[in-house]
């Protein structure tokens, strides 16, 4: 019971014996069907003796729809068939006014084969579609009653597809109520409360889509995807409650494999990532060659560090035909890096093709060459990728930055960076990344210049406002200032860890530690980033919370071992 595509215009040789044939009153094939064939049944076919004029009319609507007059041939296919009366004929002119994409044409006809034949099936699915297309919900309603009645035993099919039908209708809440009124006459089927629960979660009604789950659970209690839609619609407002539905479900069919499926998704969603890979794992032994299932388990154990089962079952993929196989190569030279295998590693990396993951792989090459001490090699890999006309010549050269600075040649980060930013002075990313360093090398002229152009070039930029208030109350100078503009940049990202740090530092600048409190615990307990943790300690033991200033800093240390910043605070009040 979906909304007819728009059909192929048949060839004329096939058309005009179609005509003749139709007026002979001999049984016909349509030119094309506008949606899947119901039920043969007889049509409701004229009495209609063959005239010229027919036949001209005929003649005339078919050669001008090939000659792409599809007005001018919809026009006679109308006429022809209130003239007629034959359904066919009307079923043709709604076809043609489709193609011409006159939709109120197309309503004509559609209306006219309907009266002509209000039994057919074919006719009310073609005027549904049209009616939903033209956004006349009020008018839908009794054909799409009489497409239900017309099911026959294939009720519940029909009831499954009924969302279908106004998939594209922007009202959801206006649809609920059809669906609503629609299946009041077969409450006491599974397949009428289904409807009722999945056009409840398009119009986001939760708990009215919960309560239709349950009734259709209640129908039928062994129904799975009844289940999954339960905890589709529970997610939104719960998703331990969605959890523990699909969970309660899988005690008593553990061979329900999709819903199974749904769990171990649902629990990677809530980052309860063993339970998720055990989950994967026995799906793993019940679809042992689905790819999908396992690039799970091996993205899994890598999430938990098993190395060893991440490869195994990244190895598997190799030689399947793999849609993301760079993201497994990707994985695997990760895999290879934390095992300290160098060479594999970059084996790996090399093999990745141009596409999604081979900026990142070259990115990881560079970087791992720096690693092994061979910051220079690592420099001119990205130099070569960047002459080769990638298009990701930014983003290669903020690499090679990040390079010299890892390897502590600040200064000459900068100067590659100030170098580019001359030819391009207005490039985004150059203006941001050169004022960080600038603020490094002490530079706080150039810092403030480069966020100020970028604000004027981006206002809607964060970090540009962030950047510069927190450099102004880490230099305790401009408190207020800083404070707008990092009020500013909470406006445009309000979740962002650093920007909420940031607040806290400067309300603590300002003397006030209580309030810098609240900000800093909130930033933490989102990224437990070693400088937020020094932020957070330094406030705590000036609050004379001085354990928890220790505990919060020796966690950070151990997570992050060399970290300057979190060493300086640390030896500074807690040596």
């Amino acid at each position: 019971m979906t909304g007819s595509p728009r059909p192929p215009i048949a060839p004329f040789a096939l058309v005009i014996p179609l005509v003749l044939a139709a007026c002979a009153q001999a049984p016909v094939q349509p030119a094309a069907e506008t949606a899947p064939a119901p039920k043969e049944r007889a049509e409701n076919l004229p009495k209609q003796e063959l005239t010229g004029q027919i036949l001209y009319q005929t003649l005339l609507a078919e050669i001008a729809g090939q000659r792409g007059n599809l007005g001018l041939s919809a026009s006679a296919y109308l006429d022809l068939a209130r003239s007629t009366r034959d359904p066919r004929l009307a079923r043709r002119a709604a076809e043609m006014s489709l193609h011409g994409r006159n939709l109120d044409q197309a309503l004509q006809a559609a209306r006219l084969w309907v009266e002509i034949d209000p039994e057919s099936a074919q006719a009310r699915q073609m005027m549904a579609g049209l009616l939903v297309s033209a956004n006349r919900l009020d008018e839908l309603q009794p054909h799409v009653a009489k497409l239900l009645e017309q099911e026959g035993e294939s009720l519940r099919d029909g009831l499954l597809r009924l969302n279908r039908l106004f998939a594209r209708y922007p009202d959801k809440k206006a649809v609920l109520a059809m669906v609503e009124q629609l299946t009041l006459p077969y409450i006491g089927v599974a397949e009428a409360h289904f409807a009722r629960a999945q056009a409840a979660l398009n119009a986001t009604e939760w708990s009215r889509g919960i309560a239709e789950a349950d009734k259709a659970l209640a129908l039928r209690p062994d129904w799975d995807a009844a289940t999954m839609l339960k905890a589709q619609l529970q997610r939104a407002e719960s998703p331990e409650a969605a959890l523990e539905t699909l969970r309660s479900y899988l005690a008593g069919h553990p061979q329900a494999r999709e819903v199974r499926l749904q769990y171990a998704r649902s629990l990677v969603g809530m980052r309860k990532f063993p339970q998720a890979r055990a989950e994967f794992q026995r799906l793993l032994g019940d679809f042992p060659g689905n790819a999908d299932v396992i690039y799970a388990v091996a993205v899994l154990s890598m999430q938990l560090a098993d190395w060893a089962t991440a490869e195994e079952n990244f190895r598997k993929l190799l030689d399947r035909d793999f849609a993301e196989i760079d993201t497994v190569r990707l994985y695997l030279g990760q895999i290879a890096e934390e095992r300290k295998q160098y060479d594999e590693a970059l084996r790996r990396y090399a093999e990745i093709a141009p596409g999604e993951q081979y900026l990142a792989a070259q990115l990881r090459i560079a970087q791992l060459l720096a690693k092994q001490g061979k910051l220079d090699a690592g420099r001119r890999h990205l130099q070569e990728a960047r002459v080769a006309g990638n298009a990701d010549r930014i983003q290669l050269l903020l690499a090679e930055s990040q390079l010299l600075r890892d390897g502590g040649r600040t200064q000459e980060a900068y100067e590659l960076l100030a170098g580019q930013l001359a030819a391009q002075p207005e490039q985004p990313e150059l203006l941001y990344e050169s004022a960080l360093l600038a603020e490094k090398l002490g530079r706080h002229d150039v810092l403030e210049a480069n966020l100020r152009r970028l604000i004027q070039l981006k206002p809607d930029h964060a970090h540009a406002y962030n950047a510069l208030g927190y450099s102004l109350a880490e230099r305790n100078q401009r408190l207020a200032e800083a404070e707008q503009l990092i009020v500013k940049a909470l406006q445009l990202s309000p979740d962002d860890p650093f920007i909420i740090d940031s607040m806290g530092w400067v309300l603590y600048r300002k003397g006030d530690p209580a309030g810098a409190l609240t900000h800093l615990q909130r930033a933490h307990a989102i990224r437990p980033d070693p400088e937020i943790a020094a932020h957070l300690g330094e406030v705590l033991w000036v609050l004379n919370r001085r354990d928890e200033a220790r505990r919060t800093w020796q966690e950070a240390a151990q997570a992050h071992p060399g970290n300057e910043v979190l060493a300086e605070v640390i030896k500074r009040f807690a040596p």
